[in-house]
């Protein structure tokens, strides 16, 4: 199969996940803690790359929303994750594909940029929506502790999963500056 037709099939299928999983996981009041959505967008940046984990990032909060309530077109949230996503994705692939850093380094640079992002968004919005200001740093220290399980869920798994798809598994959790490219196997 064609490597752009196959990245653009394994977006849909992040998209998907990004839809289907939240579900099992908000049934049972889960959601906001374990941050479902999070993860098949995160993966999504190791295996179709930057442009496309960014587009998939602020798809599939407004999907979601529109398809299925979660998370809610207004207030703004799925605005709001729909840009702290398309930045997950984008950064986690950039700093993965073009830095040669290795998942867990790059996906903690995501977090902390998608994070920062939200912060800035709700500062920014929320007096033009009518609502109270909040501090900038107010949304970004709540997403953090609020979302502690679910940012210690990603750490576990999304290396783990990517790990398992390559190659040279302990070179790609920290470093892959020294891996030539026709040793490596692209997830």
């Amino acid at each position: 199969m064609d490597r752009s037709l196959r990245k653009t099939a394994l977006g849909g299928l992040f998209v998907a996940l990004g839809i289907l999983v939240p579900i099992m996981f908000h049934a049972v009041g889960l959601g906001k803690t374990f941050l479902p959505m999070h993860i098949p967008v995160l993966l999504s940046a190791y295996y179709c790359g930057p442009v496309r984990a960014a587009l998939i990032g602020f798809a599939t909060p407004l999907l979601s929303g529109v398809m299925t309530g979660m998370p809610p077109l207004f207030p703004p949230t799925a605005w709001l994750m729909a840009f702290e996503l398309a930045v997950y994705g984008l950064i986690a692939g950039l700093l993965y594909d073009k830095a040669r850093l290795g998942v867990i380094p790059s996906l903690l640079g995501a977090m902390f940029g998608g994070r920062i992002v939200y912060g800035l968004l709700t500062f920014l919005l929320f007096p033009l929506l009518g609502f109270d200001r909040v501090p900038v740093w107010a949304p970004i220290a709540a997403a953090f502790t609020q979302s502690l399980p679910g940012i210690i869920l990603q750490i576990g798994v999304i290396p783990v999963a990517v790990a398992l798809s390559h190659r040279h598994p302990r070179m790609v959790l920290m470093f892959r500056g020294d891996l030539k490219q026709e040793d490596e196997s692209t997830p």
